[in-house]
């Protein structure tokens, strides 16, 4: 029997079916379980959701004499025969229509807020000894790529805005989004889009299996140390062979995300055609959101420096993947600092669907008389503008503090 009842109902002991309400709105990964610590109720006391789903015949009832919200009989034997009316309903419209490059900004720093919650939970999980719950992570696959379909470059470059706390948390994020925005770049279809997110989410997995001190060392690693870091993969492939409904593109990209085409990646030493399709986009996807990443041993780079400089790793990349990487990203991704011909100085915001080259700007500093000016937009695709963009900027060499909140338009992204 399923109870919906009032989360101030919740009790030690109750199997916790479902949350009434959207995965963003509570901070678990998973449901399904019975509530054993007193923190899982005080967390979801504390979320926006006010009701549950327990299921009586798997843990704890309401006390006797208690009202709930509604009773339902699970039907444990389905019919035997399809309903002669039953016809498979059209999956619902979802919600990808292109949104004004703020709005969709707020809306993914919300989704990545959330989607690093319950990467943690997944992790913390995984820690413990429990199977992956693939399942949990659906929706949150779903989300992801829907904001990558309104505008691309609004969620993956919040999520590379990490903490050296948040890191491993968000590059799955990132990583997640960014093969999606790969996978419609390459013309794969709905599945494979949404197995290559699936893909990036799990694909550092392994890295749960890691020591501590190790995974979070403050500086570089000594080859010792790098030896341990580089079972990542295949303890990543054992935890998810461990667990039921994860698919094969998975298995692959965590297990192969570091082989390069030369055959000097590892664990296997994989090259050329011996490395899938997936596993050559996890690598491109993994390698660019970290060396864009700030970690406590470097700042990162550029991110349109970041693509010139791992187009000049030969042997790495598969060529064709790489290429369309930089489509889906933009010669000059959002965040870029660039120089214009006017001499004016500004950040990229936002990608031009008509060319790689003109992407917009926002214009905020005078090279010529070294003053900030009033922001400005600038759409380097209308064909009246006379503006073009000259060079890249360093932003190490102007140390503009505000740099994220200027592209981002998020007051608290400039602290």
């Amino acid at each position: 029997m399923l109870k919906r009842i009032h989360v101030d109902q919740l009790q030690l002991g109750m199997h916790l079916k479902e949350f009434c309400g959207s995965w963003m709105d509570h901070p678990f990964w998973r449901t399904g379980f019975v509530i054993k610590d007193p923190k899982d109720i005080q967390l979801i006391l504390a979320s926006s959701i006010k009701e549950v789903m327990i299921d009586c015949s798997l843990g704890l009832d309401v006390p006797v004499g208690a009202s709930v919200l509604a009773e339902v009989a699970e039907e444990t034997h389905p019919p035997m025969e399809p309903a002669p009316t039953a016809v498979a309903q059209p999956k619902p419209p979802q919600d990808t229509a292109p949104l004004p490059a703020s709005q969709e900004v707020e809306r993914a720093a919300r989704i990545c807020l959330q989607a690093k919650a319950a990467v943690v939970s997944m992790f913390e999980e995984v820690r413990m000894g429990r199977a992956v719950d693939v399942g949990g992570a659906r929706q949150l696959v779903e989300d992801i790529s829907d904001s990558v379909s309104r505008n691309p470059g609004a969620i993956i470059s919040l999520a590379r805005l990490k903490t050296a706390d948040d890191y491993t948390y968000l590059h799955s994020v990132a990583v997640c989004a960014m093969m999606v925005a790969l996978a419609k770049q390459l013309g794969l279809d709905e599945a494979q889009t949404r197995a290559c997110g699936m893909a990036g989410l799990l694909h550092d997995m392994g890295k749960v299996a890691m020591p501590t001190e190790v995974l979070n060392k403050p500086g570089k690693l000594t080859d010792a140390e790098f030896d341990i870091m580089r079972t990542h993969p295949t303890e990543g492939y054992k935890m998810l062979m461990a667990s039921s409904g994860v698919d094969a593109v998975s298995l692959d990209v965590v297990l192969h995300h570091h082989e390069k085409m030369d055959g000097s990646g590892y664990p296997e030493k994989l090259s050329g055609d011996a490395i899938s399709l997936y596993s050559k986009m996890g690598a491109v996807c993994d390698v660019y959101d970290a060396i864009t990443s700030n970690r406590p041993y470097k700042s990162g780079w550029d991110p349109a420096e970041s693509l010139r400089r791992m187009a000049e790793w030969k042997g790495h990349f598969d060529p064709q993947v790489f290429q369309a990487f930089v489509k889906s990203m933009g010669i000059y991704p959002v965040g870029s600092l660039v120089r214009l011909r006017s001499g004016r100085i500004g950040v990229v915001t936002e990608q031009s669907p008509k060319s790689l080259t003109t992407p917009i700007i926002k214009v905020f500093f005078s090279s010529k008389s070294n003053m900030r000016i009033v922001p400005v937009m600038v759409d380097l695709s209308t064909p009246s503008t006379l503006e073009k963009i000259i060079s890249r900027e360093d932003p190490a060499q102007w140390n503009f503090s505000d740099l994220n909140e200027l592209w981002s338009g998020l007051p608290h992204l400039g602290k």
